[in-house]
């Protein structure tokens, strides 16, 4: 029996939604992904009144939904929450919405913006819902070579620490109470920010999209944690991650890749707060250092080890966030040695050519760019 103290664990108790922020006007939503973070953003914005539609690839992978129109939602969230259509064609959905959530995998996003191009206008915003490292750069360059419209592309972290259920309800275990929000550049947050704030009025503008990326526990705790367990996983052990996956000795890995985080940051004139405090600001818990905050989180009293090192707690996290850090490193003559040796092995256990495959500068648009040219665009 998990013997951890839970003092500054509060019980998981449903959101009273009718003390949420509401919008002046109703907005027309949609959400393309079918997945845990898409069913209980749905939940969520429905539960705020606004016209939310969903774009999804397989309707068989939801028939309850999309039969009835609406989203199930226990936990943080409480109730049925209607839905104005369930679509499988991006023109049926964008001609019915003006702001677009992406809430899908972030290894999907040249893909999904490759499919949403032709359709997209002039009056749509997009907002990925986990934009890992760089995700509104590579969003919108897709956009641009796929031959879509200038539209804004903004990111921030997912908010919700969910699952979904036999049933097809979304158990939302959790709700991020503050996390950062970005554009592909300083201006563009600045311009287009109120396109996040009407929908999570809580949420604070980043310097830049290099500090929204690192401003991310998952990206940083991840990979490391499943390396740290890769045996008992690849034996299909089940234990809970953050609770059991973990002792104060190899949480120094977390805290060596936490200070490379902030070298990379600061080296394109952005700081991070620390991690530590920055689960405190998600669900509440205990500061006095990263493995304590990381022990009372009440969230993570529920989550349990990936069923195989092919998890995207491996594959997702390198990809999206170390190997473009990498590279944001490289130009910017930083050396972040415990990051490479991460990527390093996750590489190994999964076959996987994570320089090849992962977030590169070129996909960003910043191919033969120096590191002051790439600093003052994303700071412009």
């Amino acid at each position: 029996m998990l013997q951890t103290s839970f003092a500054f664990a509060q019980p998981v108790l449903p959101i009273d939604t009718s003390q949420l922020s509401k919008c002046d006007h109703v907005a027309r939503v949609g959400i393309v992904g079918s997945g845990n973070s898409a069913r209980a953003l749905a939940a969520y914005l429905s539960s705020q009144g606004h016209k939310v539609s969903m774009l999804v690839r397989d309707l068989t992978r939801l028939p309850g939904i999309s039969e009835s129109l609406n989203v199930r939602a226990s936990g943080k969230i409480e109730g049925r929450f209607n839905l104005q259509q369930v679509a499988t064609e991006p023109a049926v959905l964008l001609a019915q919405v003006d702001v677009v959530f992406i809430a899908t995998l972030t290894t999907a996003y040249v893909e999904v913006a490759q499919k949403l191009a032709p359709f997209l206008e002039s009056h749509h915003k997009v907002v990925l819902f986990s934009g890992k490292l760089g995700g509104a750069l590579l969003f919108s360059r897709a956009l641009t070579l796929a031959g879509g419209p200038n539209i804004p592309v903004l990111e921030t972290d997912s908010l919700f620490a969910c699952r979904v259920q036999d049933d097809e309800s979304i158990w939302i275990r959790g709700f991020k109470r503050w996390t950062l929000f970005s554009g592909t550049s300083r201006s563009v947050t600045a311009k287009d920010g109120d396109t996040v704030t009407r929908f999570f009025p809580d949420l604070e503008a980043a310097t830049n999209v290099i500090q929204r990326g690192l401003t991310d526990f998952g990206a940083l705790a991840h990979a490391p944690v499943v390396l740290a367990n890769m045996n008992a996983i690849d034996r299909q052990e089940s234990f809970l991650f953050y609770y059991k996956g973990l002792t104060s000795r190899t949480v120094a890995i977390l805290e060596r890749i936490e200070e490379e985080f902030n070298l990379v940051a600061a080296a394109y004139g952005a700081s991070l707060i620390p991690m530590k405090e920055l689960l405190n600001r998600y669900y509440g818990c205990d500061t006095s250092s990263l493995h304590q905050a990381m022990q009372t989180v009440p969230n993570y009293r529920y989550s349990q080890s990936p069923s195989s090192l092919d998890h995207r707690f491996l594959v997702e996290d390198v990809t999206a966030t170390l190997i473009p850090l990498q590279q944001f490193a490289r130009l910017a003559n930083v050396a972040i040695p415990v990051v490479d040796s991460v990527v390093t092995l996750a590489g190994v256990l999964t076959a996987i050519d994570f320089q090849g495959t992962g977030r590169s500068l070129k996909q960003y648009g910043f191919d033969g760019m120096s590191y002051e040219q790439v600093r003052e665009v994303i700071n412009a």
